[in-house]
């Protein structure tokens, strides 16, 4: 039988040091920190290559690079929306060199509650690439507002799936 959410019962999620391992079943980490590089054009830049697994030709889909403003939100934030993409993964690195929130739940069925979610922060120095499927709420900066390069699919088929979770009554807090 499963368990039944008292939406009357506040749930505060903290949000975790965003790392890989823990990142790891929602997607991957884009960073510096730590990966395997080497020097190109001549010893003049390194590159860190193959950051990310992005997975964006279903259905006629194709790579598309995007810039997204994101305003602050004050804290602690009421998460109130989830949403998923079947069809694509969708990368985010901040271009602000700000450090952001994740809240996640794993790829599948729809979440059952509050205990699904996930939280991280990220460093300000790290990108998420969320593998398809995963469940993510829109994006959440905290401190100034920031821009986020974006790799995602687009194509002719609609892949942006919304859960309503305003009833679950949970605030995250960083």
């Amino acid at each position: 039988m499963g368990q039944t959410w008292d939406s009357s019962m506040r749930r505060v999620l903290i949000a975790k040091t965003l790392q890989r391992a823990a990142f790891a079943p929602f997607g991957d980490v884009i960073e510096t920190e730590k990966t395997p590089h080497f020097q190109i054009n001549a010893g003049w830049a390194e590159r860190y290559h193959d950051l990310a697994t992005l997975d964006l030709t279903q259905q006629q889909g194709r790579p598309a690079l995007s810039i997204f403003r994101a305003e602050p939100r004050p804290m602690p934030v009421m998460l109130a929306t989830m949403e998923r993409h079947r069809l694509g993964s969708q990368a985010f690195f901040s271009l602000s060199a700000q450090p952001f929130l994740l809240v996640v739940a794993p790829a599948g069925p729809v979440p059952a509650g509050p205990e699904d979610l996930v939280a991280f922060v990220t460093n300000g120095k790290q990108g998420i690439n969320y593998r398809p499927g995963v469940w993510h709420h829109p994006l959440l900066v905290i401190e100034r507002s920031s821009d986020f390069l974006v790799v995602d699919r687009i194509g002719p088929t609609a892949d942006c799936e919304e859960l309503d979770i305003a009833a679950w009554n949970v605030s995250l807090s960083g």
